[in-house]
């Protein structure tokens, strides 16, 4: 087994304006793409799993199977247990793991998912290779990412175009690629994969609920979350320049007409039976 080789940063971080967003993902709305694949019996492997919102509702799709949730940090796994606990899932485990040296045996899973975490390591190639080591032959590599560059929003904002280009130099300075989306298949390909599906997929912010969800999350993530300390620490940015893209991003939740559309790449990747 590899040695883990973990040299990435979480650029977000857990403040309350990430795990915002996390527990509103869904197995409907962030693993659509995968779900036509799962049957009851099946043994899923889910990095990065976060606050496991989307590892419970996995969980309900394979009641005669079982869901392992990892991720990288001890904190957040607190936070997943009360949420399959609060639900009554008893198929569900935890652990704490690196994805480039996964603790677990080859051929375990029947699929390992992944949603938003290439973009955040260091090795995206070594973590595909793991991933492919521990699925079983015939079995499926779900990963899904966003691409920043390719997020795009009306109307025209000088303050979100200011927060998109620190967001990407902050990433990268972190030792992630903010732009994965549009790599997963090339990734997949080089980490031995030959039977590739891909696909994208969006998430699209524009009633005045969801404009007041994004944007808010945004400027509170902006100016409060561990994004912003490295940003600041890092030397990338200012706090009142900070300050300046919080402010640009509640001024795009209030309009009228605002519309923000999130772009991911989707790899399927089946492992040669």
């Amino acid at each position: 087994m590899p040695e883990p080789r973990e040299t990435a940063v979480y650029t977000h971080g857990h403040h309350e304006s990430v795990l915002r967003s996390h527990t509103w993902r869904t197995a409907a709305n962030s693993a659509a793409y995968l779900l036509p694949s799962l049957k009851p019996h099946m043994r899923i492997l889910d990095v990065g799993c976060g606050p496991a919102t989307i590892t419970a509702d996995l969980a309900r799709l394979v009641p005669d199977g079982h869901v392992t949730g990892v991720d990288r940090a001890p904190e957040i796994l607190e936070r997943a247990r009360a949420t399959v606990a609060g639900q009554g899932l008893g198929n569900v485990d935890f652990a704490v793991a690196d994805v480039h040296a996964l603790d677990y045996p080859d051929d375990t899973f029947c699929v390992v998912h992944a949603h938003q975490v290439l973009q955040h390591v260091g090795d995206p190639v070594q973590a595909l290779r793991e991933m492919k080591r521990v699925v079983r032959p015939g079995g499926l590599v779900a990963v899904r990412d966003a691409d920043y560059a390719a997020m795009t929003w009306f109307p025209a904002s000088d303050g979100l175009d200011d927060w998109l280009d620190l967001y990407r130099r902050v990433a990268r300075a972190n030792g992630g690629e903010p732009d994965a989306g549009r790599r997963l298949k090339a990734w997949a390909l080089r980490a031995g994969f030959t039977d590739v599906t891909a696909s994208s997929a969006t998430w699209t912010f524009a009633t005045p609920d969801e404009r007041a969800w994004w944007s808010g999350l945004w400027a509170d993530r902006t100016t409060a979350s561990a994004y912003a300390e490295r940003a600041r620490q890092g030397g990338h940015t200012t706090e009142e320049r900070l300050r300046a893209v919080a402010d640009a991003w509640r001024e795009w939740g209030r309009r009228e007409d605002g519309w923000f559309s999130v772009l991911h790449g989707e790899i399927l990747c089946r492992k040669e039976a």
